[in-house]
């Protein structure tokens, strides 16, 4: 077995503990003890009395957030306007409803987001990507790029991405009904797709034609570059088994098939027990090491510093005892901004729950 640990350590707002982190589910460490201590760093709070919001996106000083019933939400100069953006139907059920953003890279010139988002069709569910035309703060103009992505109450993904090439990136999640879909390069469920600004298909794909990128997915719920390039993906299990991986173009995850590799592509990272991922991102500048990568935990209620890359054991804890924590993004001044998901109906909200903060060192 390859033993790349990383030991992660959470406090959350009741409980607190720690886990082992191995390649192989099938050969757990002890764990051991807790640590003690609270949130490393100054925490702001931005915004509170947010509705299940979903994911963030960063562009410039501006910082968007998305909340399941449809709405968009924008932060500027650390204050988040009084109107929503963009106020959009979505299908709201469990995981499904208006859940990943992006802004295109010249969005201060063009005013472009995009945006996946659950519709019914026939008595199924299904999500789309939504390209939002954004002019004074205010949604201007919307079409569909694409469509048809089965969707899922439990395991619906959706995290929105631009790459370094100036490609989209979506995870799409999987159909509890439909779990084979994953393994068939014909559907987009289960996958990551890579897609021009506009929908249409690049030519450099691994499957000449179709937006497919890379298969065998249960549920993406975070995805970043590291410096040189690389994508890394994070996506929860059915129960245990979460996983970071190292994604190569047309690489095969295995979902259903087998969880953590298996057979196929072995993951970089697997929890067990699970810590239910939320978004990724990989750090630079003030708020973390650079190089490493800041992964939000829904069920282990924290923000943790990871070094992905050596595998190496950490420990450190950027943010705890909000409870459950969705996304996190960083902005160009290294602060990094994250959402709580207490409202989701897995968590204990407080009364002002949920919150927008922004976490600095």
């Amino acid at each position: 077995m390859v033993d790349r640990r990383l030991r992660i350590a959470g406090i959350g707002a009741a409980v607190a503990f720690s886990v082992w982190v191995l390649t192989s589910p099938s050969d757990p460490l002890p764990i051991p003890p807790p640590p003690t201590g609270g949130p490393d760093g100054r925490v702001e709070v931005v915004a509170d009395n947010l509705e299940r919001p979903r994911h963030l996106a960063v562009s410039g000083d501006d910082v968007f957030v998305t909340e399941r019933e449809g709405r968009i939400r924008l932060v500027r100069d650390g204050t988040m306007l009084e109107d929503p953006v963009a106020v959009l139907r979505a299908t709201e059920d469990f995981d499904a409803g208006l859940t990943g953003i992006a802004a295109h890279p010249g969005y201060g010139s063009n005013g472009l987001l995009y945006v996946y988002l659950t519709y019914q069709e026939g008595g199924a569910l299904y999500n789309r990507i939504v390209e939002i035309l954004v002019e004074d703060d205010r949604l201007a103009d919307a079409r569909t790029i694409l469509e048809g992505i089965p969707a899922s109450r439990f395991a619906n993904g959706g995290v929105l991405k631009f790459g370094p090439d100036g490609m989209l990136y979506v995870g799409t999640g999987t159909p509890s009904e439909a779990s084979h879909l994953p393994q068939d390069v014909e559907s987009l469920a289960g996958k990551i797709l890579r897609i021009h600004p506009d929908g249409s298909i690049p030519s450099d794909n691994p499957f000449p034609g179709s937006p497919v990128y890379s298969l065998g997915h249960r549920s993406p719920r975070g995805m970043d570059w590291d410096a040189s390039g690389q994508l890394y993906m994070v996506e929860a299990g059915p129960e245990k088994n979460d996983e970071i991986n190292r994604i190569v173009p047309g690489g095969n995850y295995g979902w259903p098939e087998s969880e953590c590799g298996g057979g196929h592509l072995e993951a970089l990272v697997c929890y067990d027990p699970a810590i239910e991922p939320g978004g990724m991102v990989f750090s630079a500048g003030a708020a973390a090491g650079e190089g490493n990568a800041v992964l939000a935990s829904m069920r282990a209620a924290g923000l943790f510093e990871l070094d992905v890359d050596e595998g190496l054991p950490s420990q450190t804890t950027l943010l705890g005892g909000v409870g459950r924590i969705r996304d996190v993004v960083q902005a160009p001044d290294g602060a990094l901004y994250v959402i709580t998901s207490n409202t989701d109906g897995k968590g204990f909200p407080a009364e002002n729950d949920d919150l927008l903060l922004r976490v600095l060192k």
